[in-house]
């Protein structure tokens, strides 16, 4: 499947970039919920295209409901330029996308929130703390 989309810019003196996005080796995969495939993005003459554009439009061209669902990663720019390849992934909804996308890649796309972590110096007070308390009192202290 192929798709143009002008894409501006600061560079070229604010000239508007056109790119190519197409599909190749597409397969459903129904144990996980989406749908994988291999992109490939032509922009000859122009700076690497954001993943933010490129997700847009594979969202346009399979049209889908939340571009949310629609994830590209691994891309790898060819030596020269003007092409880019990379994997991208349709989830056929957040709920899937949750269950089988790594946690780093919800991160990325703004899914997930990160976990808040204690300080160096909370964690060996806490651990000080451990130490003086036994039983049930422990497991209240680590909350």
């Amino acid at each position: 499947i192929l798709a143009q989309e002008p894409h501006g810019g600061d560079f070229l003196g604010g000239a508007v970039m056109v790119f190519t996005v197409r599909t190749r080796k597409f397969l459903t995969n129904p144990l996980l919920g989406r749908s994988q495939f291999v992109v490939d993005i032509l922009h000859p003459g122009a700076t690497t295209v954001p993943k933010t554009d490129i997700q847009a439009k594979l969202a346009s061209m399979y049209k889908v409901k939340d571009d949310k669902t629609v994830v590209v990663f691994g891309m790898k720019h060819q030596f020269g330029g003007g092409k880019t390849t990379g994997f991208g992934c349709i989830y056929e909804n957040l709920k899937t996308l949750k269950q089988f996308e790594p946690m780093h890649r919800q991160l990325k796309l703004g899914v997930a929130e990160a976990k808040k972590k204690l300080g160096r110096r909370a964690k060996k007070e806490l651990k000080g703390k451990l130490k003086k308390l036994r039983g049930t009192k422990k497991n209240d202290a680590k909350k």
